[in-house]
């Protein structure tokens, strides 16, 4: 049984690392510009309980650009961002995350994992603790490889408004 747990809070753009129900670590992160919400397309951050279900990119070196969940053989940089500036940047690890909750974040329209919401790196240049993804939590780099190497496989997350 996991003792860690991970709670992401919506309102604050906070995600919270809990040890035996206690933080141990907090982040703030960047979730949907659209809100909250469960729906396919609707670019909104998937709210209830969550687990870690895929780890990506554990070797990868810092600014690793991914695409479809594998790397490119890319790392980001400023003459890269000004080349492709309304590119999504999916950076450095991932961790992909499959709902628990029947029909409300996991099958049909609303299913996370067919979503495709991680919890991703972003160039450090974009503002932490407002919402501007496209439904993903967006982490800085440094931050999430701490995070990374701390979660486990199966552990819970949930997102709360």
């Amino acid at each position: 049984m996991c003792n860690r747990q991970l709670q992401i809070d919506l309102a604050n753009q906070q995600l919270s690392c809990l040890e035996f129900g206690q933080t141990v670590a907090s982040y703030p992160v960047s979730t949907g510009l659209n809100g909250p919400g469960e729906s396919r397309e609707s670019g909104c951050t998937p709210r209830g309980k969550h687990r870690v279900r895929i780890k990506i990119g554990a070797d990868c070196p810092l600014g690793t650009v991914f695409v479809g969940r594998r790397p490119t053989g890319e790392r980001y940089s400023e003459i890269l961002a000004e080349e492709q500036p309304e590119r999504d940047w999916v950076l450095t690890r991932i961790i992909w995350l499959s709902g628990l909750e029947s029909g409300f974040n996991r099958g049909g329209r609303v299913d996370t994992l067919r979503r495709y919401i991680y919890i991703h790196g972003t160039p450090d240049s974009e503002p932490m603790g407002v919402p501007r993804s496209h439904g993903c939590i967006r982490m800085h780099n440094r931050d999430l490889i701490e995070l990374f190497d701390w979660v486990e496989l199966g552990m819970l997350v949930e997102i709360r408004d």
